[in-house]
């Protein structure tokens, strides 16, 4: 598994009917794959998420919207970024993915996360917890579901999760991948360091050099080579031929969502625009070569917020990234 360039699709949110929505996604997601991505990812929310939307906004459940995109598709890997731990049992999950792999003939990753939106669990009924309890949770579904994705049977005895010689087939392969996705520098990276094939880091991009030296620090502990784990950035993209026009579209998602770059003080400016990447594709790879690339980080998974499903769009990002990151 290489996930050196990947397309995340953060929203359903296209001002078209609903019977327009689904064949929207499918096209992003065909497009991504003819542009050279390495893979196609999704949400795993119930809810639009705060900074991107309001809760009542369009958001499909995110292991449907994969199957249906594992028959669309031929080639590109297909993921959550990520799979909240606490919405699924873990053997459910493992069989969830693993369902989705050979559906998908072998294109499955699990991205998981300790899950966080507060909102979703109480108003789904789900146990939300404290953040020690959702981590401890992580653990020990972790200590099922890659055994399980393996081809063992697991028996475990745990706090959280208890299992049987949990079976779980069929199965394509035994070595479906696993990428754990977060900014944790003790308890995500600890996680990532143990069960992970790949590591996708959610911050701010000027924390990129301490995050690094966190996971080789995790990496040692677990007695493992950092060069196998394999890291990636999420970064959101404002991306199109004209400049001007990128920005604009940055400036108008902003302001949707209550910051006036026009208006703003250049700390402001800085703290709403940190996770982001906006300009011409010249203007975007110079950004992300020299603020994550140069940094060390292997790949990147971007999102198109504003304009992805924008015919093209997709395409123009590939096409200026892919270069960068040798996919």
């Amino acid at each position: 598994m290489t996930i050196r360039l990947g397309y995340q699709m953060p929203n359903f949110s296209y001002s078209t009917p609903v019977a327009d929505l689904f064949p929207t996604v499918i096209a992003q997601a065909r497009e991504a794959e003819s542009a050279g991505f390495d893979a196609a990812f999704v949400m795993d929310h119930f809810y639009q998420l705060p900074g991107l939307g309001a809760p009542d906004e369009p958001m499909l459940e995110a292991y449907t919207t994969l199957g249906a995109l594992a028959t669309a598709t031929e080639k590109i890997q297909l993921s959550t970024l990520v799979t909240g731990n606490t919405y699924r049992n873990p053997p459910m999950l493992a069989k969830a993915v693993s369902t989705l792999d050979v559906a998908s003939g072998g294109r499955a990753v699990l991205g998981i996360g300790a899950g966080w939106f507060e909102l979703e669990h109480q108003q789904y009924g789900y146990e939300f917890g404290t953040f020690t309890d959702r981590f401890e949770r992580l653990d020990e579904a972790l200590q099922i579901i890659a055994p399980m994705l393996h081809g063992e049977r697991p028996t475990f005895d745990g706090k959280w999760y208890q299992v049987e010689s949990a079976i779980n087939e069929p199965r394509i392969r035994d070595d479906l991948p696993i990428m754990l996705g977060g900014s944790g520098e003790k308890k995500t990276f600890g996680l990532a360091a143990r069960f992970a094939d790949h590591l996708n880091m959610i911050c701010n991009a000027g924390e990129l050099p301490r995050k690094l030296d966190a996971l080789e620090a995790r990496c040692a502990e677990a007695g493992r080579d950092r060069s196998t784990l394999e890291t990636s950035y999420l970064a959101f993209v404002f991306i199109d031929e004209n400049g001007d026009r990128a920005r604009q579209l940055q400036h108008d998602f902003l302001l949707s969502r209550g910051v006036d770059l026009s208006k703003a003080s250049d700390e402001e400016r800085a703290a709403a625009t940190e996770r982001q990447f906006c300009g011409n594709p010249d203007e975007v790879a110079e950004q992300i070569k020299t603020r994550v690339l140069d940094k060390g980080i292997d790949g990147i998974i971007l999102n198109l917020v504003a304009n992805g499903h924008e015919p093209g769009i997709v395409e123009l990002a590939g096409r200026t990234l892919r270069p960068l990151v040798g996919a």
